[in-house]
């Protein structure tokens, strides 16, 4: 799962690039993948370098690409409209929405998958040969 938390904040950084460069520069809020992608890459060095901490790194991802979708869902609505036939004022920023919406989301469910996989795994033996426990 920390891979996954960086490779995403990598894929964040780079929307959040392309966005500005797409948006000519006009509002520094197109870069807002970018420092969600920052926190994303941060928490995933943060649960490599320090196993106890691994657990709650990955929740504090999770709870980040929650925010995520819930700050560009409106992006990734503006889209269906376009299909639909709608138009828009800057359809850069609407794609650039959607795609962070999407790219959060795929974090989302490879998480729940991760935690549930997690739990299904059978607990590590802590008992001595003596029969005592730790």
């Amino acid at each position: 799962m920390p891979k996954l938390s960086n490779y995403t904040g990598i894929l964040l950084i780079i929307l959040g690039i392309i966005s500005y460069v797409a948006t000519g520069g006009a509002s520094a809020t197109a870069l807002i993948p970018s420092f969600f992608g920052i926190a994303f890459v941060g928490l995933g060095v943060l649960a490599n370098k320090k196993e106890s901490m691994r657990k709650h790194s990955m929740h504090a991802a999770l709870l980040l690409a929650i925010l995520g979708i819930g700050g560009s869902f409106g992006g990734l609505m503006n889209v269906f409209g376009i299909l639909g036939g709608g138009e828009l004022e800057n359809p850069a920023a609407s794609y650039g929405q959607a795609a962070m919406a999407l790219i959060c989301l795929f974090f989302v469910v490879a998480g729940i998958k991760s935690f549930i996989a997690a739990r299904k795994e059978p607990a590590p033996d802590t008992t001595f040969e003596d029969g005592g426990t730790e």
